[in-house]
């Protein structure tokens, strides 16, 4: 009701976008799928003239990519409590007016608060996905390019396609003539022999070792928020104790946020070896990822870490239960995907 009764004096959308505000609250690793996507979003309209609104957690990412300006990227705290949270909420609607964004591109599939956000950005024009006749979640009437959300399109795909969307008349959509573009994967992160050295003594100190050992890394997120997509831990403990027994020079790690690290730690101790240790809640983010750097390789769920791995020389195995890679798998050549096959995948919305 808000949106019609205010659209007639919204000023009109210049024909072609100039100043893009890109919605992707959560999920880092989304962030690393959508690179081709945000690196077009700055073809577009200039690197400078992009923004990017996103959970404070989750900010991580989009620096590490170096797309987007820093002073671009507007975070909102999502774990000081509800009052902050209302008041980087109207910050952040604060610095989009001052802006004057002319086009919000929201890369949320489902949530309807990313929705809300990109509505009152200010933006006149406005990309996102739409419920057409119930083929999707519902999330309002408040997007002005609205698109059919394809489940069968990789999320890089879909991205892209969404930001290629903002380019066109909106009374052309949902259909888009254009054909899939080139998966494109971001450059490794550069770390400096400091950062090396520093993520080398940490590992000796984990591993009670003079020189860093071979590592193969385990990531089971014991605190994920969707458990569905968690391999059984007793999965985890076997593959462990295999992988020892088979290579006597190798340590195995768990990895894992700090919130993650008592989890973490239970399977070490279920493990029961001296060659297993635990990583969780011992490196920043930045530091984790120089870790990919020095281990061989890492079995992860399905979850962030199958995809900012990316930015790092490390093989990945990742495993799929209810989703499925066709979708979300992570399209580094040196990704390995197993996919458990489930007759309702994606089994996840």
């Amino acid at each position: 009701l808000v949106r019609r009764l205010t659209d007639p004096f919204r000023r009109p959308a210049p024909e072609k976008p100039q100043r893009i505000l890109i919605v992707k609250l959560a999920e880092q690793g989304a962030t690393v799928v959508a690179y081709s996507a945000l690196r077009r979003a700055t073809e577009m309209v200039g690197r400078e003239n992009v923004f990017f609104a996103v959970f404070a957690e989750n900010r991580f990412i989009i620096d590490q990519l170096d797309l987007i300006p820093s002073e671009n990227v507007v975070e909102i705290r999502t774990n000081t409590g509800i009052f902050a949270l209302a008041g980087d909420l109207w910050r952040a609607l604060r610095r989009f007016w001052k802006e004057d964004l002319d086009t919000s591109i929201d890369f949320e599939y489902y949530a309807r608060a990313s929705a809300i956000i990109s509505y009152l950005s200010g933006a006149s024009r406005r990309v996102g996905f739409h419920s057409f006749a119930g083929e999707a979640s519902y999330r309002g009437d408040l997007m002005t390019h609205r698109l059919v959300f394809n489940p069968f399109l990789h999320a890089g795909q879909i991205f892209r396609f969404l930001v290629e969307a903002a380019a066109v008349p909106a009374d052309s959509l949902p259909a888009m003539d254009t054909p899939r573009w080139d998966d494109e994967q971001p450059p490794m992160i550069q770390p400096s022999a400091e950062e090396i050295e520093e993520v080398k003594e940490i590992v000796r100190k984990v591993t009670n070792q003079e020189r860093e050992p071979r590592l193969i890394l385990l990531n089971a997120n014991t605190g994920d928020l969707l458990p569905l997509r968690r391999w059984p831990r007793d999965r985890y403990v076997d593959l462990a104790r295999r992988l020892l027994d088979l290579y006597p020079e190798v340590y195995v790690g768990l990895t894992g946020s700090p919130s993650e690290a008592a989890g973490a730690q239970e399977l070490v101790d279920a493990i029961g070896s001296d060659r297993c240790v635990n990583f969780g809640g011992t490196t920043t983010l930045r530091q984790l990822l120089i870790l990919y750097f020095l281990a061989e390789l890492m079995v992860t769920n399905d979850s962030g870490p199958a995809h900012y791995s990316a930015l790092a020389p490390i093989d990945v195995i990742t495993l799929f239960g209810p989703e499925t890679p066709a979708a979300f798998g992570s399209l580094s050549p040196r990704s390995h995907l197993f996919w458990a096959g489930l007759p309702c995948s994606p089994c996840i919305n």
